[in-house]
This record gives structure tokens, sequence and C-alpha cells, in this order.
């Protein structure tokens, strides 16, 4: 378990102009305030929570984020083990405009914050039998690999690619930063999302365009990465290989901590509060309208309106009295979840030049592998693996002369049968054994510096219902308007952002989260404004 992410204390960080909060008194109507400025509580420190912080702070409100870790990142956690760093948390960077945005915000630019550099190529496929698939790069590199192992699915993935850009250009370059909160919206969509056949899964569309059966894997798996299984995930998120070829695949130098880093001091200079440590037990709501938040220590922090990062299922079924909740939200409370995840850190006295940064190694089985860890009650006997290896661009990560190395292997969460007291050693021997025997020799005797992460982890440490790992699974019927809303269905002044929410897990899809609430909140003070104008007239 990480004890670096257990909290030990309540640390603030920074005091906007004017104070952090406000007391329960003073004059509201609205969201516009007679005399002082709206004040913001952004509850959780992930990238959804941060980039929501940042948003608020640039529409003009005193903004404090409340974080029950004792630093920012939500699961982009870093620790170290005996001179072996890792990335706890998302480690693959795509969309880098996204954090482009966040800076410009304040006139600033990424490039003073962080280094990102593209990496080639983007993920290393092992395959069961032996042989291996790079892929990324140029459109030029992805042909040439494609062709080296199947001449005939080089036209096939040319239109997987163009089908994929039609996606991307409407399900993310126009609903991704947009709210779904009315019906009619939804049904508004539901004609053009039929012509891009998003009632189909990212394995069906992938298998129209593709015929060998291992670059059917290699292609269908990006779904895994968002908490999907690429046979029920909706083929809407094709749209990640046309995101990925567009704007490349990135390396953060000094890990994804270092971007969560970059963020902390940009918020630190725009004098956003950082309330670390602390742990928000419940909402302080008044007549079905968010008043602030009520931390473990009994402390309320007041607001005007207050943003949620945390896992929804977790917020509505424990930080919220069940009677503030409309049917909606009830309905979704019963979401399919995402898959659980075991997650092996370590060190090696050894390097291991042929392992790229991002190595997908793939089981024999496939299609009945994923439905056992998406609906089965026991540990599968066989596992697919996600292995990050940041020493291959980043020697830092270790001492000199030796790997650090990050296994992730996904399990059912803990809705199913599993002790994980006695099935973490078990797993991870099993893991050890396999890579030994197939990709990294010698690793039973040079392995160092080890940690593992389960689901039980994932669920006392990050509050995810479950232990799942994104928590509601990406379905078609788990999208959009039919995902919990970025506006909150039961409760007035509250707004949602992050991997439950739309438009979705990854960290593309929760900063796109904050773009939505941003929008929300705008339309908000806007509508207000008529209301505050009448009542100041009033009380001259």
């Amino acid at each position: 378990m990480l004890d670096q992410v257990v909290p030990s204390r309540d640390t603030e960080i920074s005091t906007p102009v004017g104070g952090q909060g406000r007391s329960e008194s003073g004059a509201r109507e609205g969201n516009v305030h007679v005399g002082r400025r709206s004040t913001a509580v952004v509850i959780g420190g992930g990238f959804g929570g941060i980039a929501a912080a940042l948003r608020l702070r640039a529409l003009g409100y005193e903004t404090t984020l409340v974080e029950r870790l004792p630093s920012l990142g939500g699961r982009a956690q870093i620790f170290e083990i005996d001179g072996f760093k890792h990335d706890a948390g998302p480690t693959v960077l795509t969309a880098p405009f996204l954090f482009d945005e966040l800076f410009a915000l304040f006139g600033k630019r990424t490039a003073d914050y962080i280094k990102l550099l593209p990496l080639k190529p983007w993920y290393r496929f092992h395959f069961n039998d032996g042989t291996s698939f790079d892929y990324g790069g140029s459109l030029g590199d992805i042909l040439s690999e494609i062709a080296r192992i199947s001449p005939r699915d080089v036209a096939g993935y040319q239109n997987l690619i163009e089908h994929s850009r039609s996606v991307f250009d409407i399900a993310f370059r126009e609903l991704s930063h947009q709210p779904f909160h009315h019906l009619r919206k939804m049904l508004d969509q539901i004609p053009l999302l039929l012509r891009l056949r998003a009632d189909r899964t990212v394995w069906s569309l992938v298998s129209k365009h593709i015929a060998h059966p291992n670059l059917r894997q290699a292609l269908s798996i990006q779904p895994l990465l968002i908490g999907g299984n690429p046979f029920e995930t909706t083929s809407i998120y094709s749209l990640i290989h046309y995101l990925e070829q567009q704007w490349g695949v990135f390396y953060a130098v000094g890990g994804t901590g270092a971007v969560v880093t970059a963020l902390t001091r940009l918020m630190q200079e725009q004098r956003i509060t950082m309330r670390l440590g602390a742990t928000v037990k419940q909402l302080v709501i008044e007549g079905r309208t968010a008043r602030g938040v009520e931390l473990e220590n009994g402390e309320r922090i007041m607001s005007d309106i207050v943003v949620s990062d945390a896992d929804p299922m977790h917020l509505y079924r424990h930080m919220i009295d069940e009677r503030n909740l409309t049917i909606p939200t009830r309905v979704k409370l019963r979401s399919s979840l995402s898959m659980g995840l075991f997650v092996l850190y370590f060190g090696t006295r050894r390097q291991y030049p042929d392992i790229a940064r991002h190595t997908i190694w793939l089981a024999a089985r496939y299609r009945e592998l994923l439905a056992d860890i998406f609906h089965g009650r026991d540990l599968p006997r066989d596992f697919s693996l996600y292995i990050h290896r940041p020493t291959a661009t980043d020697q830092s990560f270790a001492p000199e002369g030796c790997d650090s190395f990050y296994v992730l292997c996904p399990v059912p969460n803990t809705a199913s049968n599993i002790d994980w007291a006695s099935a973490t050693s078990k797993l991870r021997s099993r893991i050890i054994a396999a890579l030994e025997r197939t990709i990294m020799p010698g690793l039973s005797s040079g392995i160092t510096a080890e940690r593992t992460m389960n689901p039980n982890d994932f669920q006392n440490d990050y509050l995810s219902h479950c232990g799942a790992g994104f928590s509601v699974a990406p379905r078609f019927t788990q999208s959009a308007w039919f995902r919990f809303h970025n506006r909150s269905e039961s409760v007035k002044n509250l707004f949602l952002v992050g991997a439950g929410t739309h438009p979705g897990a990854g960290i593309p899809g929760v900063l796109c989260s904050a773009k939505v609430v941003e929008e929300l909140v705008r339309e908000q003070m806007v509508d207000a404004l008529p209301a505050a104008a009448n009542l100041a007239s009033a009380s001259r």
C-alpha cells in the first residue's frame, strides 16, 4: 500500500486575495453577490479538480481546493523507494493543447513550466505468440509496421484513421466540452451518433477494418486505458486513434508528477488556496442547495458553489444525504463500473533496453479474459499487462545501471469475491514469472524496492467506489446525458468533474470536464446578473 498517499496532516498552501472560503452569513442572489467576490470550493486535487480550480479562478472566483492526500495530483502521485522513482498513476500524456489552455488562461506558456517530449513508439505490443508490434510515430512509420505484419491491413488502417478523424471532429471538437444536461440535447445528437455508428463497439469497428488477430487486439486495446472493455465500449472512443495520430504521445521530463508540480506552481501564482491532507466528510446543503463542505474534523468551508472531483459514486452515496437525491441520480448510482487495477512497482539492478517506455504484454486469451475481468467474480487464471519503464527516456527514475518499472494488471473490482490479502502475493509472483519467461530474463534475481496496490487500496486511498480504476465504465448507455452530469441533477450549485462525469476518464477527458463546468458556471453568472442588479438597487 502506498504510505505516501495516506494523509497525515492538514496543510494549507497559498491564500487568495480576500481570504479563504467565507462565513455562513452574507447576502446572495443566484451566484452573484453584493459587495464581495464569489467563492468556490473544489473537492479533490486530481487533474479534473486542478483544472476546475484554475478555470474558476480565471472567472474571478476566490477558490479553495481541498485534497485528502498530502500532495496534489489525485492518482497521479509520485513516490520513491531506495532511489527508484515511480509515477503512481497516469503515465500516457496526449492532447497537450489541453494543458496549454490552462496556462493560457493566465497569459502563461506550458513550455515555461513543463518540458514535454514526443515518444516513438507510443506503445510496443508483445503478443503471446512471441511477435511484437511498435505502434506510433508518423503515419508512415505505423503503416510500415502494419505492412510487416499484415500487408492487407494497410488500407484498412488508413480507413480506420479516417473514421476516427470523423468521430474526433464531432465527439471531441464539438461535444466533449459541451454540457449534456437536457435530454433534448442528447436526442438532437442521436442521428449524428448513429451515422458515426456510436452504437457499435470499439472491437467491432476495428474488426471491420483490420483482419489480423494480433493487430485487432493492439488497435482495440485503448478503451482499457480509460476503464472500458473494447467489446462493450462505444466506438466513439475510437477517436483516440486520431487524437494520438494528430498530436502524438508525450512524456514529461520528470514524469507525470512534474506536470502536477507545474500546475501546483501555477495555482500558487494565482493565489488559489490548497488544503492538503484534509478530507471532505459531507457537503453543507440548505434546501437542496450546496453552501460549502464540512471536513472530517468538523470544520466548515462555506462557498457559493462546490465543484466535486470525487468519484461521483462515492459523492452521492457518502457525502450527500440520500433524501436530497433525485430519481435520475439514483438511477445512475446503478451504473456499471470499470475494472479494478493491480499495480506492481519495482526496480531492477540491471537494465532492459528492449522494453519500451510504454509496453503492452498480451495474454493468449482476449475476449474471454476481458469478460472475466469485467464480469467475473474471481481472479482470472491469466492476465494482460501494461508495463511502464520511465528509465527508457529518463534515467533520473533509477540509480545508474538500473531500471524503474510500473506494471499494471486489469483485474475485477472489489464487487468480486477476491480476497486481496491473500491474492496480492500470488498475483505478484505469477506476473514476475511470466515477465521473466518472456521479455525480462533474470527478473526474479534482480528485482528490488517493490510495492503493490490493489483495488482495496484504490477504494481506501482514493475513495473509488468498489475500487474501480476509472469510475463508471464508458458504454454508450453510460455516456453523455446518460453519464453523471457536470451540473448535479440533485443539488443546486454543485458541479462535477472527473472520470465518472461527461465526457469520461483519461487525462483529456477529465480536463475537458473542467471546461464543461467553466461553461456552466459562466452561464449561471450571466443568468444571475439581472437578479443581483435588482437586489443592489433595492438595497440603496
